[in-house]
This record gives C-alpha cells, structure tokens and sequence, in this order.
C-alpha cells in the first residue's frame, strides 16, 4: 500500500501560483492512478485533479480547468499539481490520494492511502 506525504502548501494572493507535491514510497507507483482531492471547511471532500498510469491521461474538475497542472516523475514516485491564477475559493487542504478501486474518479470512495493535506489559503 502506497504511503503519500504532500508538500508545497502555504498563503498565496489572489492570482498567485503555487507547486503542490505528493511523494509515494510505495513501490507500485507506477502503476496507479493518482489524485488530487481538496477540503474546504464545513464542505465536503471534493475532485480537483487525477492522472492515470501510462499513458498518462488528465481529468479536472470544471472549475480549475485552464489552471491547475497535474502531472507525475514515476523515477521520483512523485504527483504534482501546478496551481495557477489562484482564486480565493481554492482555499482548502490539499490531499493526494491513489486509485484503488473501479469507478468514477470524482468519488473519493475509490481512492485510497490518503496523504495528511496540505494547506493551500488564498487571500490577500
């Protein structure tokens, strides 16, 4: 089971850009689907960003379309997530997570070996 540890959080403005990582230590990386997920208080955990093992397909939710990146380095065991035009609404902690089960990558519940977050807030 793959263990995750997400780095690159912190308080941006408005417009700003920030770097999410996830780094996996287990040794199927390679051949899982990765995801991004957020959670904002009082709200539900909800789907930003997943990639697929080879051949590497992307899926965003609508509203960070055109300016979140997701990406992976399976030398490095690692996920990204390039943040840009940030909004305040993107305040939220960060999770990566891999795919475990069948389904829809909106749905958490096929998720798994959930990172500890990271803090994204935007404000000015």
């Amino acid at each position: 089971q793959e263990q995750l540890v997400e780095l690159g959080g912190g308080l941006v403005q408005p417009g700003g850009s920030l770097r999410l990582s996830c780094a996996a230590s287990g040794r199927t990386f390679s051949n899982n689907a990765m995801g991004w997920f957020r959670q904002a208080p009082g709200k539900e955990r909800e789907f930003v960003a997943a990639i697929t093992s080879f051949p590497y397909s992307t899926f965003y939710t609508d509203s960070v379309k055109g300016r979140f990146t997701i990406s992976r380095d399976n030398a490095k065991n690692t996920v990204y997530l390039q943040m840009n035009s940030l909004k305040p609404e993107d305040t939220a902690v960060y999770f990566c997570a891999a795919k475990i089960k069948r389904g829809t990558y909106y749905d958490p519940t096929t998720f798994g070996s959930w990172g500890q977050g990271t803090q994204v807030t935007v404000s000015s």
